[in-house]
């Protein structure tokens, strides 16, 4: 298997994570990827530019971290982190859908910092702040649990980038249980070794 990455983005490091965890990284060869200079070989396994992007050994390829972490939850003995059923299986998709919306506000929100000042840009990063303080106030009612799921890693990276790119506007400060658990959720062998530097 090839995976097109960056080394700094919180979806590739989901990936990254769930291959660690499921005993797969030593199957998967790293191709840096520049996904905002469009590389011609990054376009021809995934037309949107984005990564991740997994080529799976049969020549097939998946795009969005959903989806390749699905699939590699498919192959290999551990553990499964996708519950096949029941109230595990909703909980843990349901905390999978809260950390990747906090990528999905907090990654545009990065972007739109760097540019020059506008009232419409900035009432753009206000939006995007709140949808990240209103999620991180959810986990702080109702933090994933311990055991390792889709749901619980994907929180986990979540929260790591948050540190990695607003560490001077920091989520810890009024939750508690959520930076207990995370302290030592982030201890895990595959978020402790896809951690961003």
């Amino acid at each position: 298997m090839k995976i097109y990455y960056s080394a700094t983005s919180p979806y590739v490091r989901k990936v990254m994570a769930c291959a660690i965890i499921r005993g797969l990284d030593g199957r998967i060869e790293k191709q840096a990827s520049n996904p905002h200079a469009s590389p011609e070989d990054l376009l021809a396994d995934n037309p949107l530019s984005k990564v991740p992007c997994l080529v799976t050994d049969d020549g097939l390829s998946l795009f969005g971290s959903q989806l390749i972490c699905e699939y590699l939850d498919s192959l290999g003995d551990a553990l499964p982190l996708f519950p096949a059923q029941g109230a595990a299986r909703w909980r843990a998709l349901k905390f999978q859908s809260l950390g990747d919306g906090i990528l999905d506000a907090a990654v545009p929100c990065r972007g739109e910092q760097g540019k020059p000042v506008e009232a419409a840009r900035d009432a753009q990063i206000a939006r995007y702040k709140a949808a990240m303080s209103r999620a991180v106030d959810a986990l702080e009612a109702d933090p994933p649990h311990k055991h390792v799921d889709i749901g619980s890693v994907t929180v986990a990276c979540a929260l790591g980038y948050l540190d990695f790119r607003f560490g001077s506007d920091p989520w810890r400060a009024g939750h508690p249980k959520l930076a207990a658990w995370y302290e030592g959720f982030a201890q895990n062998k595959g978020l402790a070794e896809t951690a961003p530097v």
